[in-house]
């Protein structure tokens, strides 16, 4: 496999550019493919059998590409497809673990809340992260949930009224219960993090996985003799499975660096 090769990053939408950005902080000299799955976005209401099908069908199309690893930059897609992706393909697959652990360690409360979508719920993952680092630390975790929110964010409303009105109804329980941090179960989210603040204020210290899975990634690569030796700036090309032209200025938007045009394809959903 070659250390030239880009790097597969992969979401049911636009989310997993809240991971990209990331990446491409602690890897500026890697090249990157981003995949989002338009066509069959929200997974979270999904049976967890038809996610782990969507996921794979999307990160066979990225090996096909010639990446040399796939990021996994949807909580819902990790929580049900990590173990049969990694089963299935010979590369690198990094999944999102939702940021407990750094929640519980910065708690003054003993209270932490977290915002995930209905499939993150479902799944085993959080409930894994609940026992292995919350409950031997005596922090009590809320969690809260809408299917509005993804929906939301592709659209283009991050900041919109409703975004706001369901944010509010959906985080006043946690505040009210004392929660001084928040974990971002879904990375929709971090781009909500404006409308959190104007709503809650300082209530919440935000905390997301993106930083984390960034530098796990980097020592994956490393550990795998992978690492890009080049020193130009590495370029991202995305492909959606829905429509380009809907998605292109979401993607404009959301992208880190909004000066840096943005190359969107289609590929088949």
């Amino acid at each position: 496999m070659s250390r030239a090769a880009p790097i597969g990053v992969f979401d049911s939408g636009v989310g997993g550019l809240s991971v990209l950005a990331e990446l491409r902080r602690l890897l500026p000299h890697e090249d990157f493919l981003y995949l989002a799955d338009t066509a069959h976005l929200p997974y979270g209401a999904r049976p967890g059998e038809e996610i782990r099908e969507l996921t794979g069908r999307a990160v066979a199309e990225l090996h096909a590409r010639g990446v040399k690893a796939v990021v996994v930059a949807c909580n819902t897609a990790s929580a049900y497809s990590l173990e049969h992706l990694r089963a299935r393909f010979d590369m690198p697959i990094i999944g999102l673990v939702p940021a407990l652990k750094p929640a519980v360690a910065a708690t003054r409360t003993g209270v932490v809340g977290v915002l995930a979508t209905p499939g993150t719920l479902r799944g085993t993952l959080l409930q894994d992260v609940i026992r292995t680092f919350a409950e031997p630390a005596g922090v009590r975790v809320l969690t809260a949930v809408s299917a509005e929110l993804v929906p939301l964010v592709e659209a283009g409303q991050a900041d919109g009224e409703r975004t706001r009105a369901v944010l509010r109804e959906v985080l006043a329980p946690i505040a009210e219960a004392g929660a001084d941090g928040l974990v971002l179960g879904c990375t929709h989210y971090p781009f909500l993090a404006g409308s959190i603040r104007a709503e809650f204020g300082d209530t919440f210290a935000l905390l997301d996985s993106g930083a984390a899975v960034a530098r796990h990634t980097r020592n994956v690569l490393q550990g795998s003799d992978l690492l890009n030796t080049q020193q130009a700036q590495g370029a991202v090309a995305s492909f959606v499975t829905g429509d380009v032209e809907a998605a292109r200025p979401v993607f404009a938007a959301l992208s880190a660096d909004q000066a840096e045009p943005v190359h969107l394809a289609a590929v088949s959903a």
